[in-house]
């Protein structure tokens, strides 16, 4: 795993951070404010979260939306897959909408994967080797825990 932090979010975080302000992920999102935590982004990802952000649900009308979008773009540096991106050694998600963002993960040599999707979790045991998959909960825990000196 590499030893700077570089984050992968799913869809979900990054609406809880651009659309709804959640408190859960406030922390992880200033941090990406501070541009003290690098985030990556691909094409695919960014036009998920262009759907997702016109869904009924997440009650933004078109100028909140956009907003919300260019806050993500502004922070988020774009990556380009690699011509032939499948690897061998990249486990496939039973949710294949959620396989952007291992591919990405991998590719980018991300070192953290965060979201609360259990197709993607079922998944951190066998991808540990690479990157951690976590909720923001647990990134946050461990961030806070490598803050710590050591007891004693």
């Amino acid at each position: 795993m590499p030893s700077s932090p570089l984050l992968v979010l799913d869809t979900n975080v990054v609406l809880d951070w651009v659309a709804f302000d959640d408190t859960r992920v406030q922390p992880i999102a200033a941090a990406i404010e501070r541009k003290t935590l690098p985030l990556v982004s691909n094409e695919d990802c960014v036009q998920e979260l262009r759907r997702a952000l016109g869904y009924p649900q997440v009650k933004l009308d078109a100028p909140m939306q956009a907003s919300a979008l260019a806050r993500y773009l502004a922070l988020a540096r774009m990556f380009e897959l690699p011509a032939g991106a499948a690897s061998a050694q990249l486990p496939q998600c039973e949710d294949p909408d959620d396989q952007k963002f291992l591919d990405l993960a991998w590719h980018a040599g991300a070192s953290h994967l965060l979201t609360r999707d259990k197709a993607l979790l079922k998944l951190a045991r066998s991808l540990a080797h690479r990157f951690a998959i976590l909720r923001p909960d647990e990134f946050l825990e461990r961030m806070a825990a490598a803050d710590r000196p050591p007891p004693g």
